[in-house]
């Protein structure tokens, strides 16, 4: 028995310490503008950009393939800071900043076709076929992909509630006297 136990502790640490150099010396080396840039990009994977998600949208950036206003649920606000990390200077007068938004389902028009919840990246929309959906407001990240597939329109983006999770103190008004 303790020959057997002996052994296999001997080929875990043989076999694991091959895998950590085999990890060390195949390692892959990235980009680090494109990790920094992947932090910025809201992280929704929704694909409005054009790029399957934030980590292509972030790869285009970094070798200038792709235009800062790239994504629509960050808006000028990650448009900006984008385009100071790159050092480019961008035109926002076209960038439509609505604020943080989420869908909400109109219960009196939906069908429970079931399309929103099958184009929904982060699994946010529940609900069954031939039934009423709903959302759940904590997965949702506004990216709108239901919107352009709901036949009835009964779904909407609206401005995220204010809540006690979401409530933010209010800047204080500068005095221009």
């Amino acid at each position: 028995m303790l020959i057997a136990v002996g052994s296999l502790a001997f080929m875990g640490l043989a076999l694991g310490g091959l895998l950590g150099t085999a990890a060390h010396y195949l390692a892959v080396e990235e980009d680090p503008i494109e990790a920094e840039l992947q932090a910025m990009l809201p992280g929704s994977q929704c694909g409005q950009c054009g790029y399957v998600g934030c980590a292509q949208a972030a790869a285009a950036l970094a070798r200038g393939e792709a235009v800062v206003t790239l994504c629509p649920p960050g808006g000028k606000a990650v448009a900006e800071a984008l385009a100071a990390r790159l050092g480019i200077k961008v035109d926002l007068s076209a960038v439509a900043d609505t604020g943080p938004q989420l869908a909400q389902v109109s219960e009196e028009i939906c069908i429970g076709c079931c399309r929103c919840i099958k184009v929904c990246p982060t699994d946010a929309i529940v609900g069954a076929a031939k039934q009423i959906h709903n959302v759940i407001r904590e997965a949702c990240t506004g990216c709108a992909a239901c919107i352009d597939r709901c036949p009835t329109e009964a779904m909407t983006l609206v401005p995220v509630p204010v809540s006690l999770q979401h409530w933010i103190w209010p800047k204080p008004a500068t005095a221009n006297a």
